[in-house]
């Protein structure tokens, strides 16, 4: 085997900043996001480098969980949380969207802090990417902060698609690993689960929670006082779930973003 010219090796050390990443709601109202996210979760927000239309979230120790901003009638999208995935080439990123059947719906953007993109895979389900380093926090099974699910019609061919497109189980260093775990492909960047792909999802169900989409995960220490919260300040309880890690609640905030809070019962 013939070493990687340099070019090469910077192409998969930038494939492989895929492994890092936030999650980001799009959303119409900054101060009702606010009021709501600040009520059932306990955030307190922070302006930041990329304008008044945005803040960053921060839980009650301080760390960095997500980025709110008032976007989606300026971009035309649909209110919802998007996880972001860190790439050091966005350009590039971005055409491989493209060349695997994906589609891009906004930029490359410049911004104050970075370049952003968003973009659909080939069952639809939106995410970001985002060059640079203005996306503060990290996703995944490990942190306190969040993590993600893609629920989606087939969880191999989502994973080869992800995979060719951000370099998840790419045979270079840095790289996350890929394995098939439980009936679903599981993205491990070190010993942290970045994210989890399960098939199940109907492309054209009227019901978006049956749709292929990314799903984002809060933890609570009190679930049933979260969704009390939740329900108090115009949200609204979609699905409970209870397995043997999580008890889970999927709730709609008042703009009609989706997203699940989760509390560990075992593991």
């Amino acid at each position: 085997m013939t070493a990687d010219t340099p070019g090469q090796q910077q192409r998969h050390e930038e494939r492989a900043l895929g492994s890092r990443g936030a999650v980001n709601l799009m959303t119409h109202d900054l101060g009702e996001s606010q009021r709501f996210y600040g009520a059932v979760m306990g955030w307190t927000f922070r302006g930041n480098a990329l304008g008044d239309e945005f803040c960053v979230a921060e839980d009650t120790e301080g760390g960095t969980v997500a980025v709110l901003g008032a976007v989606a009638s300026t971009y035309q999208v649909a209110v919802a949380w998007i996880p972001f995935f860190a790439v050091a080439a966005i350009d590039d990123t971005v055409a491989r969207v493209r060349e695997r059947s994906g589609t891009v719906a906004i930029g490359p953007l410049r911004l104050p802090r970075g370049r952003g993109a968003l973009a659909a895979d080939r069952d639809g389900a939106v995410f970001g990417v985002w060059q640079d380093d203005g996306t503060p926090g990290r996703i995944g099974r490990r942190s306190r902060l969040a993590w993600v699910e893609l629920r989606t019609r087939d969880s191999f061919e989502a994973a080869i698609f992800y995979g060719e497109v951000l370099g998840w189980g790419a045979e270079i260093p840095g790289a996350p690993e890929v394995r098939y775990e439980q009936e679903a492909v599981v993205v491990r960047d070190g010993d942290n689960q970045l994210a989890r792909i399960s098939s199940g999802a109907v492309e054209a169900a009227p019901d978006p929670l049956v749709r292929p989409m990314w799903r984002v995960h809060f933890p609570v220490a009190d679930l049933d006082a979260a969704v009390a919260e939740a329900t108090r300040h115009s949200g609204s309880l979609v699905e409970r779930q209870d397995g043997p890690e999580f008890r889970r609640a999927v709730l709609r905030d008042p703009a009609g973003a989706i997203f699940t809070l989760a509390e560990r019962t075992g593991g």
